[in-house]
């Protein structure tokens, strides 16, 4: 089986700490030393072709992806980015013809980045005992032993039995509410739809040039001519672009004809909410789960996560607080769909915290938004060892660097020179200039002040650019 790992979501549920810029996908939300993208890829090492594992990422995500995967040692994945978000049947498909031009024929374990499996070698042991006659001739979901009526979760019917533990689908059904998921629980022939899925290659791709042409036609071309960037495969976005957006179950499965399920009870969670994960977390006598510096009394069934200051809760039950840099959430632990509607509501207000993180990550380090007001902002900087910023030029702010800790390599127009820690320049207007980090082993911190009529982002000439942004 090749891997094919979606992680192009944005988890919106789980804002303040989910966002646009850095999804949930990439947040150590469980495992305190993994993310739930390297959780995902290291659990099924044991049964999949882990150097052909592909990846399909969101064009903005592409280098925390990357930096991610190299940190648990795979340097080779393919990386294809998304120019934009078309939902999971253009996603599968892009991996399906990348997967074909370039392994050939084989097995594809469609896996989303953001899910917990709590029973990874159950879930494994399940994946290498499905029949052969059902690999080769099926497209296979896998549907998770319901435990409750969940209303979050979309269902699947079991129809005829194929075999030992594989059944044909009878339909699909959307979220319900909570009376008729009691219903279907009772029943015994119903399962949560996992959004995992296993099938060849050319099956699917057969089967969606059948039921969805236009997404076959359009991903195949976006495929066809696709380029190299530094880690990614880049498909050709106009094509990308003609490519409708739907999920592989309305685009496919809804439609075929060779479509199996085989239940799985494995721990499953999708955490597509903070009572979701505050489920999956370790909890306290008290049913608390508490992240950072959180002293709790008389608290009960809440999840509170310190992302700095101290946070102390008396007498409260079943709430979610969150605290960030920029932001504080307090919230029912059911309300997800109250949460979804806020960040719609700020996102039509053009608040940034949507979108942003103080905290923002780059292909080079990272830099913290720490204050602004009128006519300047002050930023610390961090710059990974033998990394640099792009050759760049702003046409309408100045910028004074102080050097913290480390070294800088500093391009200031015509002369190019090196600040020690306490030593400082001055970059004016309109002056070519650029940072970089010469040691191979200790990261290079600055506090970077800047002033000017306009100090948004994109006001950035880049001429010279490591990471193919120039």
């Amino acid at each position: 089986m090749i891997p094919v790992v979606l992680s192009g979501g944005v988890g919106s549920r789980l804002w303040p700490m989910s966002r646009g810029d850095y999804p949930k996908q990439l947040l150590n939300l469980i495992d305190s030393e993994a993310t739930m993208l390297q959780q995902t890829v290291s659990r099924i090492k044991s049964v999949c072709q882990m150097d052909k594992l592909v990846v399909v990422s969101n064009e903005d995500h592409r280098f925390m992806v990357a930096e991610q995967l190299k940190q648990i040692g795979y340097n080779q994945a393919s990386i294809l980015l998304e120019p934009e978000g078309k939902n999971t049947a253009p996603a599968i498909a892009l991996a399906a013809f990348h997967i074909m031009e370039n392994f050939g024929d084989q097995l594809m374990l469609i896996l989303p980045a953001d899910h917990v499996i709590e029973k990874t070698t159950e879930f494994c042991q399940s994946l290498k005992s499905i029949d052969e006659d059902i690999l080769n001739e099926k497209l296979i979901t896998f549907g998770i032993h319901a435990s409750g009526p969940e209303t979050g979760y979309g269902y699947i019917r079991a129809g005829q039995g194929l075999g030992e533990n594989a059944y044909e689908i009878s339909e699909f059904k959307e979220k319900p509410t909570i009376e008729v998921a009691q219903k279907y629980v009772s029943s015994g022939d119903y399962f949560w739809n996992s959004g995992m899925f296993l099938f060849k290659a050319s099956s699917f791709l057969s089967e969606l040039k059948k039921a969805y042409p236009e997404i076959y036609l359009a991903c195949s071309k976006s495929v066809e001519h696709a380029s190299k960037d530094l880690d990614f495969i880049r498909v050709d976005e106009q094509e990308f672009k003609k490519s409708p957006s739907e999920s592989v179950d309305i685009a496919v499965f809804e439609k075929t004809t060779k479509s199996a399920v085989v239940p799985l009870d494995i721990g499953w969670n999708d955490v597509g909410s903070w009572n979701a994960l505050w489920n999956v977390c370790d909890q306290d006598q008290s049913g608390n789960v508490t992240r950072g510096d959180v002293i709790t009394h008389s608290t009960k069934r809440s999840y509170i996560h310190s992302g700095g200051k101290l946070i102390t809760t008396v007498g409260i039950q079943d709430l979610v607080v969150v605290d960030t840099d920029d932001a504080l959430l307090v919230a029912n632990k059911d309300s997800a769909q109250g949460i979804k509607q806020l960040v719609s509501q700020m996102a039509s207000g053009g608040r940034s915290q949507v979108s942003h993180h103080r905290k923002v990550y780059r292909p080079w380090g990272w830099y913290d938004s720490l204050d602004f007001g009128d006519n300047f902002q002050v930023k610390r900087i961090q710059v990974k060892p033998e990394a640099k910023l792009s050759v760049q030029m702003h046409y309408h702010r100045a910028e004074h660097w102080v050097v913290v800790s480390g070294v800088a390599e500093v391009r200031n127009g015509d002369a190019t020179f090196l600040l020690n820690e306490n030593e400082s320049t001055y970059i004016p207007i309109e002056t070519i200039h650029s940072l970089r980090n010469p040691s191979d082993s200790d990261p290079l911190e600055i506090i970077e002040v800047q002033s000017g009529s306009y100090l948004g982002e994109d006001d950035i000439v880049r001429y010279e650019d490591n990471y193919g942004r120039a």
